[in-house]
């Protein structure tokens, strides 16, 4: 006996309902238009600009609590530049 067939026998019936093609979408993240980042005043070379921004783009997209985002930004910056020792 096919475990189908097993199904229906303990279950009654079995509804298999099969997906069309047209179903399967993206989800709205992955076709949501990229955001456009404005860097309106800043004391830092360009490069760490360019890395800051990428890191903030990261944490937006693993994280949805504002708080979240900045716990996200400060530990990268702390990899990679060492603690702030004014904040510690």
């Amino acid at each position: 006996m096919s475990t189908e067939a097993a199904k229906r026998s303990t279950t009654g019936s079995l509804t298999v309902k099969q997906r069309k093609t047209d179903e399967l979408k993206p989800s709205p993240t992955l076709t949501a238009e990229p955001k456009k980042v404005i860097i309106k005043s800043a004391d830092m070379k360009d490069d760490m600009q360019k890395e800051a921004v990428n890191i903030a783009i990261s944490a937006f997209e693993k994280n949805n609590v504002e708080k979240d985002v900045a716990e996200y930004i400060k530990k990268e910056f702390d990899k990679k530049h060492g603690p702030d020792i004014e904040s510690s």
